[in-house]
């Protein structure tokens, strides 16, 4: 799945396809959606006005709470008799976002898939543990068809049930394992607990996605597990995996720009930024059949890198979502993405994986505590070794968010585990 035309194109060539893909695009849904025809007209926008791509700013944005709105159905572009599966999104409250395949629609998602896994180095010879949930949540299923697609014997093991999990590892030769980088350390944590030596298994290869991860978390898997850690990205209302993915340089995740066009703006003004800044990604579909989304609103922050990567691919390249404009704590005023206490306590010495983030408001003032495992030996060890670790983390976590946090070091093992996405913030300022 090495789609050498499409990833090694030339910008100018690239361009051209996608205008062609975007005026299509925009057709489809003036006829076919009616809440888009509805927006256009409301704008006095046709799909005629669309002469470039430097048009696309006059198109109305999408968001998760359109889709709501329009539930379940209202903004498939095909009739229902042409859609051939449906998932949804998880973890929402209210309604949730319905998505919509058609048969083409399954075989691009493959295609999407297999790209980035080939790209992180994956082959048909290879042994995939997919240890997402599958049902109605899209990672389970995207990945297991990219693998076939490549060729690769999958194991739809799905999530849960860790000893289980590291058995099948040890009996079947497992060589990729595809999961959240939480429930990889989970993994990683009890291979450790059991003894086992990590280079006893055949694992060479991780892919994780589905929740925001710091480089020094991939430091941690890649040591605890022996093997090579690559990002992916991607997201149910858009086709769910493939959107994005790592090649083997680890310098970003390659965009499947022939399929989607995609935009960073400022999330306060909804202004386009210049290419390298930092801002929230907007993704329009360009290909998909029955549920094409026109300048989606991701509410992930990340920025863009245009340059020749070293792998020879020209497709831009995301940087690892930072955090969510939606998942965003803003704490007495200051902007508080979780990723950015994580990479702080990733750099402590003695510190564990493993931490939970509590917002909470003593009378008018809010408060920000984090609790935070640490090593056996730390914990066990004197109180004058516990306060000066408090007190470095306290520094540094000031010195990065320019907000003072309360630490409280904890057991090993006392925070909760998550198979799934991990639950990082408590906020009690909304009970």
């Amino acid at each position: 799945m090495w789609e050498e035309k499409y990833e090694t194109m030339e910008r100018s060539e690239l361009g051209q396809l996608q205008l062609e893909r975007l005026q299509s695009v925009v057709n489809r849904v003036y006829r076919n959606v009616k809440f888009y025809n509805e927006k256009f007209r409301e704008l006095k926008i046709s799909p005629e006005d669309i002469k470039s791509l430097d048009d696309l700013r006059k198109l109305p944005f999408t968001t998760k709470e359109d889709l709501r709105r329009n539930y379940p159905y209202g903004m498939f572009a095909v009739p229902l008799r042409d859609i051939v599966r449906i998932h949804s999104s998880s973890g929402t409250t209210g309604k949730t976002t319905v998505v919509g395949y058609t048969k083409n629609d399954l075989e691009l998602w493959s295609n999407l898939v297999a790209r980035i896994m080939v790209a992180a180095g994956v082959t048909k010879d290879d042994i995939i543990q997919i240890s997402f949930g599958y049902g109605l949540f899209t990672g389970g299923f995207g990945l297991h068809y990219g693998a076939e697609k490549i060729g690769a014997t999958v194991i739809p093991i799905s999530s849960g049930n860790t000893d289980r999990q590291i058995m099948i590892m040890q009996d079947y030769h497992t060589t990729v394992l595809v999961s959240t980088p939480s429930y990889a350390l989970v993994i990683a944590d009890r291979i450790e607990e059991l003894g086992i030596d990590p280079q006893s298994l055949s694992l060479r290869i991780g892919l994780f996605g589905a929740e925001p991860w710091s480089e020094a978390m991939r430091q941690e898997i890649e040591a605890k597990l022996k093997i090579d850690a690559y990002d992916n990205y991607g997201l149910s209302e858009i086709i769910g995996p493939g959107v994005a993915g790592e090649c083997e340089m680890k310098n970003g995740m390659h965009i499947a720009e022939d399929h989607f066009l995609v935009e960073i703006i400022d999330p306060e003004t909804g202004e386009p930024l210049p290419p390298g800044e930092e801002g929230e990604l907007v993704i329009t579909t360009l290909t998909k059949e029955a549920l094409p989304l026109i300048r989606y609103r991701t509410r992930d922050i990340t920025r863009l890198h245009y340059e020749k990567c070293g792998c020879g691919r020209t497709t831009a390249r995301m940087e690892r979502v930072k955090g969510r404009t939606d998942d965003m704590l803003i704490v007495r005023g200051v902007n508080v993405f979780p990723s950015q206490i994580e990479e702080v306590l990733f750099n402590i010495e003695g510190t564990e994986p493993h931490y939970q983030i509590i917002v909470d408001r003593e009378g008018r003032l809010d408060t920000l505590t984090v609790l935070v495992e640490v090593s056996p030996k730390i914990f066990s060890d004197e109180m004058k070794r516990q306060k000066q670790i408090i007190e470095e983390i306290e520094e540094k976590l000031y010195s990065v968010l320019g907000l003072k946090v309360r630490v409280k070091l904890v057991e090993p093992k006392t925070l909760q585990r998550f198979e799934g996405k991990a639950k990082r913030v408590i906020d009690k300022r909304r009970l």
